[in-house]
């Protein structure tokens, strides 16, 4: 009898805490984005140095009081599910548990603490919560398009690398003898050249050599195509899940936490686990 009420107990929590598609869970989701939009207002109003002066006491109490709801917020999530260590490295849950780590770092560096504002990447849960389905389905077409993407951008990220070592190196050789250009040493050298590339452009090192400044036009030149280059990776990949059916159903998987499945599914295509409904 008593396991029996510590997993009903187990599956209100979850049916809370986890599902947007009942009252209670809506409600529950509703007031934590509340929550979590004052916590991040707070913590940029504490870096405002007037307004930390003044109201220091009432933010420091009220940043307490917010951890520590999350805190617990989080343990119940724990809880609740039947696999706490797979939503424990999921991705919502190590949105989770980096929106809370930094108070605690803050107690023993006081600068840590204005990490916190990483909990706003908890709001992607919105599109759960107000069931906009075409904005998840959106949310997943990106993140299948940037995985099947990865192995492109990764060849195509160490091919520029190899290019602004050689770009770098030339660059130091043909400036060396003039130190007042900047280039004095191939590192240094190399960070000019990527952010050459990149069409940053600081303007803290820049060639005064004739042949220097034709090296220099020709990387800012070939910085426009490269730029373009993962776009176009990314896009490509992402046209291919772009016309898929988009699924209405947003339950969370009680064991893993995955919240993207087909209608009608019984089964989480990521653990295996039964779905409740």
């Amino acid at each position: 009898m008593e396991k029996y009420e510590k997993e009903r107990l187990r599956q209100r929590i979850f049916d809370t805490v986890f599902e947007a598609n009942t009252r209670q869970g809506k409600l529950f989701d509703i007031c934590l984005l509340l929550l979590i939009l004052i916590s991040v207002g707070m913590i940029m109003l504490e870096s405002i140095p007037s307004i930390n002066a003044r109201y220091h006491k009432v933010l420091i109490i009220s940043e307490w009081i917010l951890t520590s709801l999350f805190t617990i917020e989080y343990g119940l999530r724990i809880f609740s599910v039947k696999k706490p260590w797979r939503y424990i490295f999921s991705f919502y849950g190590i949105i989770d548990l980096l929106s809370i780590l930094p108070f605690y770092i803050g107690l023993f560096f006081p600068a840590g603490k204005f990490l916190a504002n990483i909990r706003i990447l908890r709001l992607l849960r919105v599109f759960r919560i107000f069931g906009l389905t075409q904005f998840t389905h959106g949310k997943n077409v990106l993140v299948l398009g940037l995985k099947e993407s990865r192995n492109k951008i990764i060849v195509f990220l160490s091919f520029v690398m190899l290019i602004v070592i050689v770009i770098g190196s030339i660059m130091y050789m043909v400036e060396r003898n003039h130190p007042e250009s900047g280039f004095t040493s191939i590192p240094i050298s190399i960070y000019w050249a990527v952010v050459t590339l990149t069409t940053v452009g600081y303007g803290d090192i820049s060639p005064v050599t004739g042949f220097g400044q034709f090296l220099a036009s020709v990387v800012m030149i070939i910085g426009y195509g490269i730029i373009a280059v993962p776009t176009g990776i990314v896009t490509m990949e992402m046209n291919k899940f772009s016309n898929q059916e988009v699924p209405k159903n947003t339950e969370m998987c009680p064991s893993c936490g995955d919240d993207y499945h087909l209608d009608g599914a019984k089964y989480c295509k990521t653990c295996g686990g039964k779905l409740n409904y």
